[in-house]
């Protein structure tokens, strides 16, 4: 976006009540089912007392994710209007200055809202939103953040970006299902999150109702060469599947590419973390290396709806929309389709596999401890399985 045209998005969202289908009415209309939407906005650090904007011409990249987002909020509603669809519509920037969070959902509550949706920053506002929900018994929609927060016991809380848990579990299912005869090394550094990683592997192993996986595990040193990771495979097989299994990019960008390096004599296809679609994959170093990553959102560039946003995006503010434009379109148009039918009783529907937009979500209830099968949380199963490489995407499984 440029300065200006972001700018002038914020001002517009100074208004923060809407309702959709009428919006020149100022009064709201309690037939109408209300939502209501938390975003990291900024307004008050973006702009003074009087109104006025405080960066000149230069605009903070902290505010973007919260604008970005915002931005497919109100595209999803302009098309529900479009639909003719009435809802009472209520954005809280969770940045605002002399007004709590819990103030914010308070006030939510007393405007009778039947669903929470938010874009969430840490595991504190997660834990806040959740448990408003939980209180009042209606769905909280957790956009962004692929953490459970340590909640349990909470119905109310639906995650679409998946746990790294849930991506473990894919990723075993998935070289289950497309290399079961093939040699699997785990390639890991030191490390807690790296301990716990493996430590799903280990369990899954146990718990997994096919043929468990071989997996061989190998733990690097921080200098690790391209020798450290041939001293851990065989060169006479065929294919190996290599796991990277950390999230630190410094150590994805060294494996992939000293893969690569050894390329010639081991033929390997190299399995990463949901991190990675991050990373920039055409870098000369990792020419030749097949790279494959878990994620939940996969934005098809064929698809319609995909163009329209990107061209709405480039006309409006002449730059591509980043992933929070399109989670914010996906998230409000989908549910708020679902709150419309189901009213109520959407809490017992979240999971319904209707209205998609640009995802196949699977929302499914997740029992932490399987003794006592309390149901501690919704979160979005589905993930693809993008493969690059060279840069480009080669397929989506």
């Amino acid at each position: 976006m440029s300065a200006h045209a972001q700018v002038d998005t914020t001002r517009h969202i100074t208004d923060t009540a809407r309702q959709l289908g009428d919006s020149s009415r100022p009064a709201i209309d309690s037939s109408r089912p209300a939502i209501a939407i938390f975003a990291p906005l900024y307004l008050d650090s973006a702009f003074d007392a009087t109104g006025g904007y405080r960066y000149d011409k230069n605009f903070p990249k902290f505010i973007n994710p919260g604008l970005e987002f915002y931005e497919g909020v109100q595209m999803a509603l302009d098309t529900l209007e479009t639909e003719h669809v009435r809802l009472n519509v209520r954005i809280y920037d969770t940045r605002a200055a002399g007004v709590t969070l819990q103030q914010q959902l308070d006030s939510a509550m007393a405007q009778g809202a039947e669903l929470l949706i938010g874009q969430v920053n840490s595991t504190a506002e997660l834990q806040q939103m959740a448990t408003a929900a939980m209180r009042k018994n209606i769905p909280f929609i957790n956009t962004n953040y692929p953490n459970d927060g340590g909640i349990t016991d909470n119905p109310s809380l639906v995650i679409l970006n998946s746990t790294l848990l849930a991506h473990c579990e894919a990723i075993y299912r998935y070289i289950q299902r497309n290399y079961p005869t093939k040699p699997i090394v785990f390639f890991r550094k030191k490390g807690t999150q790296e301990d716990r990683l493996k430590g799903y592997f280990t369990e899954l192993d146990k718990k997994t109702a096919g043929v468990p996986l071989k997996i061989k595990y190998v733990t690097l040193e921080d200098n690790f060469d391209a020798a450290a990771i041939a001293a851990g495979m065989d060169s006479s097989a065929s294919q190996t599947v290599c796991i990277a299994g950390s999230l630190d990019d410094d150590f994805a960008a060294k494996i992939c590419a000293q893969l690569a390096y050894l390329n010639r004599s081991y033929h390997t296809t190299l399995i990463g973390m949901p991190t990675w679609d991050n990373l920039d994959w055409t870098r000369p170093e990792f020419a030749g290396e097949e790279v494959t990553y878990s994620t939940p959102f996969y934005l098809n560039p064929a698809d319609t709806l995909v163009k329209i946003i990107t061209q709405n995006f480039k006309t409006k503010f002449y730059s591509r929309p980043s992933d929070m434009v399109f989670r914010g379109y996906e998230s409000v148009y989908r549910f708020a389709k679902l709150l419309l039918l189901h009213g109520r009783s959407l809490s017992g529907s979240i999971g319904e596999k209707k209205f998609k937009v640009f995802n196949d979500l699977e929302i499914m209830p997740v029992f932490l401890n399987r003794q006592t099968m309390t149901l501690d949380y919704f979160e979005n199963k589905k993930l693809y399985f993008v493969k690059k490489l060279d840069g480009n995407i080669v397929g989506v499984n």
